[in-house]
């Protein structure tokens, strides 16, 4: 007899843990809730799963797996500008946080990611990705006379950690958007280095 076709697949139960997770933090975060968001039973997701531990782990490296498509989603939106794109990629993360209350959240989750070796294998991988894919898009602006020539290498590492840092004093101060508070962020670290268009 064959099996019975998946009608939700682990795509769409990721996507469901994702939204979840930013809503409930790791405390209140349960298979039950899960399911719930995602349509299924709490059976589906042990079946496929085994247990919320390997959810979160399957999750945490697909999303290391992915991390590098952010950046060809950017590059593909921006075709003309890699200033334009750097822009965007980091403010990225700014879409997946619309409330201060879903920041804290993830951040409760990124003390899992750093403290446990599982979880912080995939995040160092994510990491990794994200200063490889800023520094590409930044040697391409200096290529296309958007900025100055500079230390790349140095740069991707400031946008990385003032993307996260900026995004974090957006939750305290409450001020506009998330996405233009990091913005302007961004765009003062990169000021000096910009060449008119």
């Amino acid at each position: 007899m064959a099996a019975r076709p998946r009608t939700v697949s682990d795509q769409d139960l990721m996507n469901a843990t994702m939204r979840i997770m930013s809503r409930l933090g790791p405390v209140k975060l349960t298979l039950a809730a899960i399911a719930k968001e995602a349509g299924v039973t709490a059976a589906t997701l042990v079946q496929r799963f085994g247990s919320k531990r390997r959810l979160m782990l399957t999750m945490s490296a697909d999303a290391a797996k992915s991390a590098g498509a952010c950046f060809d989603m950017v590059r593909a939106a921006h075709p003309d500008s890699p200033l334009d794109a750097l822009m965007a990629a980091g403010t990225a993360m700014t879409q997946h946080m619309g409330t201060p209350e879903e920041l804290a959240n993830s951040l409760a989750f990124l003390q899992i990611d750093i403290s446990d070796p599982e979880f912080h294998k995939h995040t160092l991988d994510m990491s990794r990705k994200h200063l490889a894919g800023y520094r590409a898009l930044l040697k391409d602006a200096v290529a296309a006379g958007e900025l100055k020539p500079h230390d790349t290498a140095r740069m991707a590492r400031a946008i990385n950690a003032l993307a996260g840092g900026s995004l974090i004093a957006w939750a305290i101060l409450r001020e506009g958007s998330a996405e233009k508070w990091v913005r302007r962020d961004l765009e003062t670290l990169l000021a000096p280095y910009r060449r008119p268009r």
